[in-house]
């Protein structure tokens, strides 16, 4: 015995029950902010209770003392002075490693060969801990500016020319073949082909290697440095001033999220604008 079941013809086009009201952009974008700044609160709060109940005010700063010492340091101007140290070196580091990991990311992406030739080499490059990057160092350049901006380098070099060659890889062939079919120049193609292919994954790379390059230098520099943020986080160590070392951390992680959230954000949305932005 077959069973059939028939449904309205009418189902699909049934208007949709009411009362259910679609969040419009603006609540949703402060929901979303709601959110952030609740679970910033919660990390404070917990926080706090470690600091008065589990630990000590010494073994570990409240929130508000953190708080009073970076205010001290960006009144001063001490912390201005530091950070700039810190990001003209990776600046340096950063251009240089660019400067090298691009063209090799095309040559990567453009022969197989190469690709067969370098790929191991830059894995094992981008794999290298970073404290072996600090140690080796200041063994190399000893304490100064040099071995920061070197370290930088090499720790950019693999996530640029790693992630260049995939964008060429990924570069749709059916696209430079009509390109030529229709009387295309070189130029027109490496605009209208190539760069919306390995733009996202050079930003990629920028985003990712800036992250760790900015980590390792700060550990170049305590290891090795005479300014910049990781210097001053060794020399409140070494004044035994846990403030010192959470303010400086602190002032590294606001920078981190100013990067992020704002610089590097804004730079993708108005780049890939043609996508619908992130």
């Amino acid at each position: 015995m077959t069973v059939t079941t028939s449904q309205p013809a009418d189902a699909a086009s049934a208007p949709p029950e009411t009362g259910v009201a679609q969040a419009s952009p603006v609540a949703a974008s402060a929901r979303r902010i709601g959110l952030h700044f609740v679970g910033y609160a919660l990390l404070l709060a917990i926080w706090a209770f470690c600091s008065l109940v589990v630990f000590t005010e010494y073994v570990l700063p409240a929130p508000w003392t953190v708080g009073a010492e970076m205010w001290h340091l960006a009144a001063d101007g001490t912390a201005f002075l530091q950070f700039g140290s810190s990001i003209v070196k990776i600046a340096l580091g950063f251009a240089i490693g660019t400067l090298f990991g691009v063209p090799l990311g095309l040559l990567m992406g453009r022969v197989r060969y190469q690709k067969y030739f370098w790929q191991q080499p830059l894995l094992v490059l981008g794999n290298v801990p970073g404290l072996a990057f600090a140690v080796f160092a200041l063994i190399l350049f000893g304490i100064g500016a040099i071995g920061p901006i070197v370290v930088v380098s090499f720790v950019a070099l693999p996530y640029v020319a790693l992630n260049v060659a995939q964008g060429v890889e990924e570069v749709d062939r059916r696209l430079i073949d009509m390109s030529t079919v229709y009387g295309r120049g070189r130029g027109d193609v490496i605009k209208s082909v190539f760069l919306p292919s390995v733009m996202p994954f050079l930003f990629a790379a920028l985003r990712y290697g800036f992250a760790m390059a900015w980590k390792v230098e700060a550990l170049t520099e305590v290891f090795g440095g005479r300014s910049g943020i990781g210097f001053m986080i060794r020399q409140s160590f070494q004044e035994f001033s846990v403030a010192g070392v959470l303010a400086w951390t602190g002032f590294f992680v606001l920078f981190i999220l100013l990067i992020e959230r704002v610089i590097l954000a804004g730079l993708e949305q108005r780049f890939f604008a043609w996508r619908g932005g992130r």
